[in-house]
């Protein structure tokens, strides 16, 4: 499968790195070989380096440093953030940052769930196991 993920005017990152990070942010411009200009609709525009991007599969239409006004409308039209939360790696993200702000008492309640789970299938199966012998 070739690449397709380069760096281009609309191309959707996310900031791995630094004050924005977990950010989606659109590519509006070029400036060197190792920078961008970024621009997210609750963000400052802004330069930052490739290294502190991960570009993702999404892409829309704009013209090279649009207004703010313009790239809103243009994410909006393209469901820029439903796309995301649907793709695998956003579902990811979400899913780790929900088990982030877990307390302590709902972590030992998934470990009493995980724990029963366990029990069931180990039942299941071994009643599977006495009605087939192989």
């Amino acid at each position: 499968m070739p690449f397709r993920r380069y760096v281009e005017i609309g191309r959707v990152a996310l900031v791995n790195y630094g004050p924005d990070y977990g950010k989606l942010v659109v590519i509006v411009d070029v400036v060197d070989q190792n920078r961008a200009l970024v621009d997210a609709p609750k963000m400052v525009r802004s330069q930052i380096n490739f290294k502190r991007l991960s570009l993702t599969d999404i892409k829309i239409d704009i013209p090279r440093v649009p207004k703010k006004k313009v790239l809103i409308e243009a994410m909006e039209s393209a469901e820029v953030q439903k796309r995301w939360e649907n793709s695998s790696w956003g579902r990811k993200l979400i899913v780790q940052k929900r088990r982030a702000e877990l307390n302590d008492f709902e972590r030992f309640k998934i470990m009493l769930a995980k724990i029963k789970r366990g029990t069931l299938i180990k039942r299941e199966l071994s009643k599977l196991k006495k009605e087939n012998p192989v």
